[in-house]
């Protein structure tokens, strides 16, 4: 019997040691637990959200992408997947699972190896909150004991809601309801059986189980997920065939509203750092901007759509690059989608891999899809097929390539190296209703918009005719039209002979006819009269740099420098019936609480607004550019069966910029396109032809609904018939060049105590 009584006595000594042990470790490590502070008064850092005026979130901004949800708004099946996949018996122990650290050790000891873990729900809030991730003993141990000192003072849902918000699962997402946007597009409520265990199989390995990077693997942990949930009563077994056989449609690429409104948000980012500095990304502050949804929507694909069909024009340029071939086997989709995930999409520009190149056939490879293009899917890329083409273009296995969807299937096309910008706004109070500052954001962060300082050409017509009007002309009054040259004296520069667009000259024409032909030489002669001095000065009533257009007549054809934010702004005083109206991105600001923090209150054009021209000089000028749109330069506008709409086409010396600037009296848009690098865009490619389909297509969805409106002719003017002809003519009788009005004085009032948001700097972008 002692053999045998020995050995226990022995056991239990060491198991009462022990025990002593760990009773004097907890002893002194219990008083140094950190306080649960963290936890009992939960504020999750919430991020910087941007919104459109009709509430839609276009930018997100903070280390952390995080919306809080309470957990009674957590749907079921959610947290069912994630008992299921971390911790069934999370509402059974008191904060550690010894059933579990038993069954994990069994499983252990018979693979061999370190596979299962054993931390509950709880542990795993106690590490993220209070400890680093090392693998120590001591760590361990604070960990339980946290965890036991969390269940002593929070409820479990209270625990498992500090969990389903605070976890990180991948892509910048910390909790469950970022991570439902991010990775399947809607919001947490609408989950369905797959989503949610794809989701709960994350916090185990974000990476790893990235549904975006690592499909396969994300499949089978979310198999995993699912199988449990079967196996706890979660769901029927028919629930979870069908789940299986449920194909995912996970979110690879920003395709919402944020990725046509990027500019738009980081304009506002600007504007909520001026005002709150770091506070901004963790306080849960909304910014309110001034477009519109659909607005905003229908100028991206505008400009999208114009670039791109620019870009067809002039070819296909070759591959964006190549991997290496013997990657490119079916049976590699991992290698395939690593190297995939470094050519990340542009929109609806997807990349792909090309696997084979066959008889009229080109296969590629595309995150567990292939896609065979064929006939007028290639049609474009054809000159880069075969062994004419250059080496170091031709499509062949291994090439990446962009494809992009339409009615016929999948087709080649590229990335365009030229770029845009399309910017709208109220011209009564300056409300930019839609603005896109390039082809795509995350391409390209420069704002075109408002940093892009280009020629603009004919556009700039108007601003100099508006002056010539000032000292007398009118739409009725005859310029000749005849070759002109000047001495460099003339000109500051060098000598200059400068010619019409076609090359023609027509003799006398009235400044009507001139502005509707984009006659360069009318133009010309006009500046000269009045003066460039005088022109200088004057432009800057609609918001121009004088400095940027020296005074020299070379400004009659637009040789200055603006941005298409100024000519926004500029063309808005024709719009407005002579106002000065600056445009702005930014409504409102409100704290997570909806209480306003700051809003801009504009000044409204015919109320409040600084009067920038005379009104009969507004009207005569609205009045010769419809002419533009009905006779000259723009008519491809007319396909929108208006009759209220205005505007200027202008292309510079040797096509280096596109614009075409224009307005329906509730809206004026600015279209530009050109290169960063400025050079030739290909001879025909005026605004008329590359700019102004842009400008039309968006018009289609702004005016949608909108009566036709026309302004009421000012006194001070009168009609006339011209003879031969069967348009009246306008002409002003004894305009004088008056100064412009100074504002109104504002009507008295309680004082608003919410503070004025500042106007957006074009400088700042």
């Amino acid at each position: 019997m002692r053999w045998v009584l020995y050995p226990f006595v022995a056991l239990l000594g060491l198991l009462a040691i022990g025990l002593a042990i760990v009773a004097l470790v907890v002893s002194f490590a219990w008083p140094t637990l950190p306080t649960l502070e963290a936890l009992t008064a939960y504020q999750p850092k919430i991020p910087l959200r941007v919104y459109t005026a009709d509430g839609e979130l276009i930018g997100e901004y903070g280390e952390e992408r995080r919306a809080f949800i309470r957990i009674q708004d957590v749907p079921p099946v959610l947290k069912q997947a994630i008992l299921a996949a971390e911790d069934d018996r999370f509402y059974e122990h008191s904060g550690v699972d010894f059933a579990g650290i038993l069954r994990a050790a069994s499983a252990n000891l018979v693979t061999g190896g370190k596979r299962q873990g054993a931390s509950t729900i709880t542990m795993q809030v106690a590490r993220n909150f209070f400890l680093s991730r090392e693998k120590t003993l001591s760590r361990k141990l604070y960990e339980i004991l946290l965890a036991f000192k969390i269940e002593q003072n929070l409820t479990k849902d209270q625990i498992l809601e500090v969990y389903v918000n605070q976890i990180f699962l991948g892509r910048r997402a910390y909790g469950f309801a970022v991570a439902s946007h991010t990775y399947f597009g809607k919001p947490i409520r609408d989950l369905n059986i797959p989503e949610a265990a794809m989701l709960a199989g994350l916090p185990k390995a974000p990476s790893a189980y990235n549904p975006v990077v690592n499909p396969k693997r994300a499949a089978l942990r979310q198999h995993y997920v699912l199988r449990r949930m079967a196996e706890l009563g979660f769901i029927s077994e028919a629930e979870h065939q069908n789940a299986l056989e449920t194909p995912l449609k996970v979110v690879t690429s920003a395709v919402d509203l944020g990725s046509s409104a990027a500019y738009v948000a980081e304009m506002a980012r600007q504007i909520a750092y001026e005002q709150y500095r770091e506070e901004a990304y963790t306080r849960g502050i909304k910014v309110i901007t001034t477009i519109r949804k659909d607005e905003q929507q229908a100028a991206y694909q505008a400009l999208r759509q114009g670039i791109m069909e620019y870009d067809r024009r002039h070819g296909y340029r070759g591959v964006e690059g190549y991997v290496d071939a013997s990657r490119t086997s079916m049976d590699q989709h991992e290698a395939l989608d690593e190297a995939l995930a470094e050519t990340p999409d542009m929109d609806d520009l997807k990349a792909a891999i090309v696997t084979q190149v066959d008889k009229g056939t080109v296969i590629a490879y595309r995150y567990g899809e292939i896609h065979r293009i064929s006939g007028d899917g290639l049609r474009f890329a054809a000159p880069m097929i075969g062994d004419k083409a250059p080496p170091n273009k031709r499509i062949r296995p291994g090439a990446i390539i962009r494809i992009v969807r339409n009615q016929n299937g999948w087709a080649i096309s590229q990335l365009p190296e030229v770029e845009g910008a399309l910017a709208a706004a109220d011209p009564r109070t300056g409300a930019v209703r839609a603005l896109v500052g390039g082809f795509d954001f995350n391409r390209n962060k420069f704002n075109h918009v408002t940093q892009a300082w280009r020629q603009p050409g004919s556009s700039f017509k108007p601003f100099i005719y508006s002056a010539a009007f000032e000292k007398g002309y009118g739409p009725n009054s005859v310029v000749e039209d005849a070759p002109l040259s000047f001495p460099a004296g003339e000109t500051g520069s060098q000598a200059w002979e400068p010619k019409n667009y076609d090359g023609k000259y027509d003799g006398p024409m009235s400044v009507r006819s001139a502005m509707a032909r984009s006659k360069n030489m009318v133009s010309i002669r006009l500046l000269k009269s009045i003066g460039p001095r005088y022109a200088q000065d004057y432009i800057t009533r609609f918001g121009f740099d004088a400095e940027r257009h020296p005074p020299y007549l070379t400004m009659a054809l637009g040789a200055g420098s603006v941005t298409p934010w100024q000519m926004l702004r500029g063309y808005s005083v024709f719009a407005n019936g002579g106002y000065r109206t600056e445009p702005y991105v930014v409504q409102e600001i409100r704290d997570e609480a909806g209480t306003v923090l700051g809003r801009v209150d504009p000044p409204v054009a015919g109320e409040t607004a600084e009067r920038a021209i005379d009104e009969r000089n507004a009207y005569l000028m609205d009045s010769i550019m419809k002419d533009v749109v009905r006779r000259g330069t723009a008519t491809k506008a007319l396909v929108l069966k208006r009759g209220d709409l205005a505007g200027k086409t202008g292309t510079t010396n040797d096509y280096l910029d596109a614009w075409f600037c224009g307005y329906q009296p509730t809206v004026v848009a600015v279209a530009w396109i050109g290169f960063d690098q400025p050079r030739k865009l290909g001879r025909g490619e005026t605004g008329g032809a590359a700019a102004l389909p842009m400008w039309i297509n968006y018009m289609r969805k702004a005016l949608d609904g909108t009566p036709e409106t026309y302004p009421t002719a000012p006194a001070g003017l009168i009609r006339i018939q011209p003879s031969g002809g069967d348009e009246e003519m306008i002409y002003q009788e004894n305009l004088p060049a008056a100064p412009p009005e100074a504002p109104p004085e504002p009507a008295s009032g309680p004082a608003d105590e919410t503070p004025a948001l500042p106007a957006l700097s074009p400088a700042t972008g």
